[in-house]
């Protein structure tokens, strides 16, 4: 099986964020990177399908020379092969869509598979682009996976729910937390990544189809009134949802 595993690098939502001169960016001063949560969740389905039916594993990321780092962990978790599409440019989830799709043609993978977002801007897009982009379905936030020769089987959330839908090979897989428990990498391997190789591509360039016009950090002010259990007290969040809230 030839499995493609898209990957992406994000701050660590440990770090604290602040906000960039231009005020459409995060200040990197301090801050910690790590491979997209989700992204994480997605390498380990990668391995699993590859321990089951054999095959490859690439890692593929869209990104600056720093983003060497993430498919470095990639590759001590264990992918066979990592690439990066170069680009020093800021870009836009369609810019990595397009990329992905891209590199794709050129290997014709058997499944494609991501995490269904990126931590940082959480648009939720590239999925569903990259479907676009190659004609391929795709299925999105999916929590448990099943492949029996070409069939595929996915178990995905929707709101209030779970959703079981059925497509076949090639397709793309987005994944959501509760798939699997992605694996830590022991040192000796993470050692080893060190030395691996990387490919490098250069990247495809397109417009923006999104541009940002500003960040900010979300306010921490909150007042909050403590009440007990009586009567009075009843009576009082009744009346401050009527008069404050005005949601009755």
């Amino acid at each position: 099986m030839n499995i493609l595993v898209c990957i992406s690098r994000v701050p660590d939502t440990a770090s604290r964020v602040i906000v960039g001169s231009d005020g459409k960016t995060i200040d990197p001063q301090g801050i910690k990177y790590i491979v997209n949560p989700y992204d994480e969740i997605a390498l380990e389905e990668g391995l699993r399908l590859r321990e089951k039916n054999g095959g490859t594993v690439t890692a593929l990321t869209v990104g600056g020379e720093s983003s060497k780092e993430q498919l470095r962990t990639a590759l001590a978790m264990g992918v066979d092969s990592a690439v990066i599409v170069k680009t020093d440019s800021s870009f836009d989830s369609f810019f990595v869509a397009n990329n992905i799709s891209e590199y794709a043609k050129s290997i014709n993978p058997d499944i494609i598979l991501l995490g269904k977002q990126s931590v940082d801007f959480d648009s939720l897009q590239v999925p569903s682009i990259l479907g676009e982009l190659l004609g391929l379905p795709s299925v999105s936030v999916v929590t448990k996976l099943a492949i029996e020769g070409n069939t595929v089987t996915a178990e995905r959330e929707i709101e209030g729910g779970k959703e079981v839908v059925e497509t076949s090979l090639p397709c793309i897989i987005s994944a959501q937390k509760g798939l699997n428990d992605p694996r830590y990498p022991k040192l000796p391997d993470i050692m080893k990544a060190k030395s691996k190789p990387i490919e490098e591509k250069d990247a495809v360039n397109s417009d923006e189809r999104v541009t940002v016009m500003g960040i900010e950090i979300p306010l921490k002010k909150r007042a909050g009134i403590i009440l007990g259990g009586e009567d009075k007290d009843i009576d009082e969040v009744v009346r401050l949802l009527h008069e404050e809230s005005k949601v009755i």
